[in-house]
């Protein structure tokens, strides 16, 4: 009997193991080449899961915002990071969007807060979400992600803050060089004053009412910072034209129209024309308040219609290559060409 590689008077067991695999796989090889090869697995696409989730806490953090604690009907909630919003759907069946508030690390629940607006969702959330109401939610989903550099400013206006503070705190938690400026029309219209001044009084500034432009804002920011902004979309756009280093930042309303070419759109038997300041979205709501819709902004889907005839010009981050060929459009930024005309299936 040969030795093994230890010397001993044995086989070795793995060389005897490593024969045996070579083996095997050599006829796996040979047998394989005179079968006919199995059909692929069909690809396996991963369906959103919205979960029930109830009302287990409701809070007036100022004098026209409410903060709900939303706990899971069943099981853990997922992690999630600073940024994140949910896809919440109202009782009644309106869908919207929300900044997390809370903690990420907080297995056990989310906090989402909601301005009173003149919105139809806004107002629902006011008026009849209370303590034991039931949403239902998709998420969480990040389009406004943290990427924790170590120089930070921050810049909220009003309702702005909602996404920025996870930020903030996770930023403190972190020890990064930042600063918070916290913009509101009035003490009175500021949530979580207290809260993000409780993180660091030092690094947060509370700026109430008029007077306070954003060249003014932006020099509040460290030597080389990266700048988080939300807020108004006229605060966004000052901030944008007078900072030119790395800017991140999330609207809560639309965009304006750039480039746009008036053109057509036939829905329901009827025409409507699309100017070239407007959306097709706005447009219909004035003829059908009910039509779905939520962020405006081409991310969600929620106003996802069909295209019969005609050809769009998509300007969402939503639908894929193929989802547009057959003809889905996201009605709330898409466009056509001037003069086009296209026939939706209503």
């Amino acid at each position: 009997m040969p030795r093994d590689l230890y010397g001993r008077d044995r086989p070795d067991r793995f060389l005897r193991n490593l024969t045996a695999f070579l083996d095997g796989y050599r006829w796996l090889v040979e047998h394989g080449r005179a079968r006919t090869s199995l059909p692929a697995a069909a690809p396996v696409s991963a369906q959103p899961v919205w979960r029930t989730m109830v009302v287990a806490g409701r809070v007036a953090e100022c004098a026209d915002v409410v903060s709900l604690r939303l706990t899971p009907a069943a099981g853990s909630l997922p992690r999630w990071q600073p940024g994140a919003h949910l896809r919440v759907e109202l009782p009644s069946g309106l869908i919207r969007h929300y900044s997390l508030c809370g903690d990420p690390r907080d297995r056990e629940s989310y906090t989402i807060a909601v301005r009173r607006l003149s919105g139809a969702g806004s107002a629902e959330v006011h008026s009849s979400v209370d303590v034991g109401s039931a949403l239902r939610v998709l998420g969480p989903r990040n389009g406004f992600a943290f990427a924790a550099e170590p120089a930070l400013l921050f810049i909220a206006g009003g309702i702005g803050i909602t996404p920025l503070l996870p930020m903030v705190t996770e930023a403190a938690a972190l020890g990064l060089d930042w600063r918070l400026v916290y913009r509101g029309r009035s003490a009175d219209t500021m949530p979580f004053a207290d809260q993000v001044r409780a993180v660091d009084p030092a690094r947060v500034e509370l700026l109430a009412g008029p007077g306070h432009n954003a060249a003014d804002l932006v020099r509040r920011a460290p030597q080389g910072a990266a700048v988080y902004c939300c807020g108004p979309r006229s605060m966004i756009d000052e901030v944008r034209s007078c900072f030119a280093g790395a800017l991140h930042f999330e609207r809560f309303t639309p965009a304006p129209i750039a480039d746009g070419e008036p053109f057509t759109v036939s829905a329901r038997g009827k025409e409507f024309a699309i100017p070239s300041d407007r959306s097709i979205l706005d447009v219909l709501l004035d003829a059908d308040r009910s039509l779905p819709y939520s962020c405006r902004q081409g991310f969600c889907g929620t106003c996802r219609q069909r295209v019969l005839r005609g050809t769009a010009d998509h300007r969402d981050r939503q639908l894929t290559d193929a989802e547009r060929a057959s003809g889905d459009v996201l009605i709330c930024v898409s466009r056509a060409a001037e003069g086009e005309r296209l026939v939706l299936d209503l």
